[in-house]
């Protein structure tokens, strides 16, 4: 296959890394994909790959702020000399004083005009004539330039296309973007218990990974590209998909196989033991946190990334965003996003040596635990309005970080 990615050589494995420092080697561990300019139409939700410059002064003219008229130096009454509309331009050369012209908002403002007088502020005496007091020099006037001059950074690279940006490239004239794409992500669920529609039947489980990943993988940013259940059996099925990683996939997320059961052979797949391919270069071997500890996040040596999840729903989400978030970010150019510290209240156990991370419903202010947030149920999350990352010195009421949104 095409190799896109390259990561730093690693010395060692990371085992056990504290939940902060995770998030910091997931970011940092790949390089950039590739870049390519794109049409303002289809750059939603991609990441700018260069920063976005205003190419002329904005605004690029001086313009009036208000529907009134453009008055000349010195006090009124103003002799009124005609109009100017948005999208024309005045050709009855510079005011003077007491000479004003009707002006809309937007347009260009007369060469010699003092000012905006408002509609609302001003009378007219006379069909030709308008009367007001003089308003300071300048107001109601946009003068060119004064919102950016030309050549100014609007947007650093590395900044998420949405729709103000969409808006404010168009208003500087760019109709393309050099922008990164979306990471590419498969999604390999495994597990021979699962059951994909209706009620399960006893000794088997409904599968939440396969609705709920596609989902989260777009809101961080990423697009999946293939999403499709592997049983456990036979042993050789998850390492034929994983060293088979496909030309359109930059990232493999597979759930489940990542402890140390029987059946969990991701590991050995990455160590080299299921294939002669060699062995894969460790980022992260599990986390210090509950739940999610198993997590894991590897390269193949031909520069594919494995992101390994737990089985359990619940610890797949925090797992998720614990390494697939700052993964795809780092893909793309984003920075890590900084994480804000909201006291936290409420009755919680801390782990001891592990962060926990608890679904909270956060005010503004405070954040407060929901509740139903076990291994494999995902209540407390569906109500949550972030993920606290309770450490394990945390006391009642201190600060912790949050997770905003979760999904």
């Amino acid at each position: 296959m095409t190799v896109l990615l390259a990561a730093e050589p690693m010395t060692a494995a990371y085992r056990d890394v504290p939940w902060a420092r995770a998030r910091e080697l997931a970011h940092a561990a790949p390089t950039l994909l590739p870049a390519g300019r794109v049409a303002l139409a289809g750059a939603a939700g991609l990441t700018l790959a260069e920063a976005l410059r205003a190419h002329r002064p904005l605004p690029g003219f001086d313009t009036a702020a208000m529907d009134g008229h453009a008055v000349g130096p010195g006090p009124g009454p103003w002799r009124l000399r005609g109009a100017v509309r948005a999208g024309a331009v005045w050709t009855g050369g510079a005011l003077g004083p007491g000479e004003a012209v009707e002006i809309s908002t937007g347009a260009v403002v007369p060469s010699g005009a003092w000012a905006v007088l408002p509609l609302e502020d001003s009378e007219r005496p006379a069909p030709s004539l308008l009367a007001g007091r003089t308003p300071a020099e300048g107001r109601h006037i946009r003068r060119a330039g004064e919102d950016a001059p030309a050549g100014a950074e609007l947007a650093p690279a590395g900044t998420r296309v949405g729709p103000a940006l969409l808006g404010l490239a168009a208003a500087c004239g760019h109709d393309t973007l050099a922008v990164r794409p979306r990471p590419r992500v498969r999604v390999l669920v495994t597990g021979d218990e699962l059951t994909h529609t209706g009620h399960p039947a006893p000794g088997r489980i409904r599968d939440a990974l396969g609705p709920l990943l596609p989902s989260l993988v777009d809101q961080l940013g990423g697009e999946v590209t293939e999403s499709r259940h592997l049983p456990d059996r036979p042993a050789g099925a998850l390492a034929d998909a994983v060293r088979r990683a496909p030309h359109d996939a930059d990232v493999t997320v597979v759930t489940g196989s990542t402890s140390v059961g029987v059946t969990d052979r991701l590991r050995a797949v990455l160590a080299g033991g299921d294939d002669r391919d060699g062995a894969a270069r460790w980022i992260v071997d599990a986390v210090a946190c509950r739940p999610g500890h198993p997590q894991l996040l590897a390269r193949l040596p031909d520069g594919h990334w494995i992101l390994g999840l737990p089985g359990n729903p619940y610890a797949a989400l925090v797992a998720a965003h614990t390494l697939l978030a700052p993964l795809l970010s780092g893909l793309t150019g984003r920075g890590l996003r900084p994480l804000p510290g909201v006291p936290l209240t409420g009755d919680i156990r801390v782990a001891p040596g592990r962060t926990r991370l608890v679904p909270v419903i956060w005010d503004g202010a405070t954040a407060r635990p929901v509740g139903g947030h076990r291994p494999a149920f995902l209540q407390g999350a569906a109500l949550a309005d972030a993920l606290a990352a309770v450490p394990p010195h945390w006391q009642p009421g201190g600060p912790v970080p949050l997770l905003h949104p979760i999904g």
